[in-house]
């Protein structure tokens, strides 16, 4: 332990009241690391256990060419994927190209014009406002092809409004979803069993309606997913959770097979569906990320519970907070000015194995309307599940981190943000 504190404190500059502040911090959060162990263990065996079934072999690693007929690597991952999350199928492809994609394959596969779509965790994620037609026109959004949009806001205590939910339900809709986390918004992630009572009031006034979620970064925080509980189809990213920091790009969509063939026929074409598409070699690197997947996540939500208590001792409000129940890996801290949210960035940054020399900035981003900035030195560009921080810079300025491939790593660079509010005089120990 010596060595470690010498090497932190010396060769990194680490100041030794940093260092002791986030020590003190993580001996408080001991009790609940031993219960995210437990969990990981489980999911850990959980996919073990489909990995044997489903006869995974070397040959599984290889790839083919042109159409991608007779993909025995792509089928088995979907196999694995459909397994795992207790679905009747699956889509698991490199070229979905993030989560916004996925969720937009999903939208645009089932519904139809006339429908109607509900939003019950409140708005949706900033990307998917020109997907669903709330903002942008002209762009093949829902609202361009007459499918029409209501949203049910969120309780005050962050949890949905099941009563609500039910009256907003009409002759005209046709899904209805729910958003696991928080997006950039200051309120808890939705938990599963949340969204298991959720899916039991949508289904007792309309058994037909398709109950989707949103997964991104809420993969392997529980024994328990959203298909488990009811939910008839659920997306997510390949560079979030379930990639297991491997996986080079891609996305994913589970569920009803019913569900599936109708957005694989949107994802190629109608009459081709899951048949074709290459994974260009990207195999290996998605079958072991998904086995590794658990471990990777129970390091990133053990970072995310030692950010919230660090920061909760330095005076900051967080969501959630140290000891408050999670579903997803994001730590929102609210630093209440730009200067200190640049300089949390700027510590992520330093903490970076690729690219920490370079100084994160604000940026017009394709699909926000703020100027955003992202601290992140990834091996994987965009990898949300290595270590990252990263907010739209309006009031009240908070910044939402996540990640680590390793606890460590995640550690570090909590370190390291505070050792820059220090530095830049907006905090003192």
């Amino acid at each position: 332990m010596n060595s470690t504190r010498e090497l932190l404190t010396g060769r990194l500059g680490i100041s030794p009241a940093v260092l002791d502040l986030v020590l003190r911090a993580e001996e408080s959060v001991r009790g609940q690391f031993e219960k995210l162990d437990d969990i990981k263990e489980y999911n850990q065996y959980k996919v073990l256990d489909v990995f044997r079934r489903c006869r995974i072999s070397d040959m599984h690693f290889g790839w083919n060419t042109g159409y991608g007929y007779d993909d025995a690597g792509r089928e088995a991952l979907e196999k694995v994927f459909a397994e795992t999350f207790h679905t009747e199928d699956a889509i698991v492809r490199p070229l979905i190209v993030n989560g916004t994609h996925a969720l937009t394959l999903t939208l645009t596969g089932i519904l139809r014009p006339g429908d109607e779509l509900v939003y019950c965790t409140g708005g949706p994620y900033d990307t998917l406002e020109e997907v669903i037609g709330i903002r942008g026109e002209g762009k093949g959004s829902l609202k361009d092809f007459g499918i029409t949009y209501r949203q049910v806001e969120l309780l005050p205590d962050g949890s949905i409004d099941l009563e609500a939910c039910r009256k907003v339900i009409n002759d005209r809709t046709r899904m209805m979803c729910v958003q696991r986390a928080t997006g950039y918004a200051w309120r808890p992630a939705v938990p599963v069993g949340q969204i298991e009572e959720w899916v039991k009031a949508v289904k007792s006034v309309r058994p037909d309606i398709i109950c989707m979620a949103d997964n991104c970064y809420g993969e392997f925080l529980d024994p328990l997913e959203p298909t488990d509980v009811g939910v008839d189809v659920m997306a997510g990213s390949l560079i979030k959770n379930p990639g297991g920091g491997l996986a080079l790009s891609g996305g994913y969509i589970v569920g009803r097979k019913d569900l599936i063939e109708s957005i694989a026929c949107r994802m190629t074409s109608p009459g081709i569906g899951k048949e074709c598409g290459l994974t260009f070699g990207q195999s290996r690197s998605m079958f072991q990320g998904f086995f590794m997947a658990p471990s990777v996540v129970c390091g990133a939500l053990k970072g995310a519970i030692l950010c919230a208590r660090v920061f909760e001792m330095l005076g900051f409000s967080v969501c959630p907070g140290a000891e408050e129940e999670r579903s997803d890996i994001i730590e929102a801290v609210r630093l209440e000015s730009p200067e200190a949210m640049e300089a949390f960035c700027r510590g992520i940054q330093s903490s970076a194995p690729v690219d920490s020399f370079v100084t994160p900035v604000p940026w017009d981003m394709p699909g926000y309307d703020d100027p955003v900035i992202m601290a992140a030195g990834a091996f994987v560009q965009g990898s949300s599940i290595e270590l990252s921080a990263d907010g739209p810079l309006r009031e009240p300025y908070i910044v939402y981190f996540q990640g680590g491939l390793t606890y460590e790593h995640s550690k570090f660079g909590v370190i390291r943000a505070v050792q820059s509010l220090l530095e830049e005089g907006l905090i003192s120990l």
